[in-house]
């Protein structure tokens, strides 16, 4: 039981990490971007895909581990015997999907709990994402009931829209008695 919350901890780290540079390098490039707001957005859904098929093929990678290390006990159910066995029952256990075809045992039990956990938490975290960046450029289509701020994201103007999108922290931390607190 050990080794699988250790393996949990570290995959539950290392697949946060890996959506968070995600996020990350999206939020950073993204107003540098030299394209209508429709393929800012769509680069945002597709960079967020991108970072949760890296952490399932992580969770993959893992259950492979224990195939090899536990052998035909790490599964019951549809035999797990090759990669792309355990890439499938990680991208069911990712999404909360579960099917139940392949029922894990002993150590795995552990494992693919925390995944389903960690699949809810990063996917909420990616739609937080998206909802952010959808919120800031929406409204630059110029249809018919929006407004259309063109003043602030140009091409050249890339800093000021990141800016306006994911603003930056103070260097230090204001609290509730400092008078720039809001």
């Amino acid at each position: 039981m050990l080794i699988a919350m250790t393996a949990s901890v570290i995959l539950v780290v290392t697949t946060i990490l890996v959506l968070y540079e995600t996020l990350r390098l999206t939020s950073e490039h993204l107003a540098e971007l030299p394209v209508p707001p429709r393929v800012r957005i769509l680069a945002v859904v597709l960079m967020t895909f991108v970072g949760h098929t890296v952490a399932v093929w992580i969770y993959a990678g893992a259950y492979w581990l224990l195939v090899l290390w536990i052998g035909d006990d790490a599964f019951e159910g549809t035999p797990v015997k090759t990669f792309q066995d355990c890439l499938y029952f990680s991208v069911v256990t990712y999404t909360s999907l579960g099917f139940g075809d392949q029922v894990p045992t002993s150590h795995t039990r552990m494992i693919a709990g925390v995944e389903a956990l960690n699949g809810l938490l990063l996917i909420g975290w990616s739609a937080s994402f998206t909802y952010l960046a959808m919120e800031r450029y929406w409204p630059l289509h110029g249809g018919k009931g929006t407004r259309r701020e063109t003043s602030t994201v140009t091409p050249t103007n890339g800093e000021v829209a990141r800016a306006r999108l994911f603003p930056r922290m103070p260097k230090q931390s204001r609290g509730r008695g400092d008078p720039g607190h809001p």
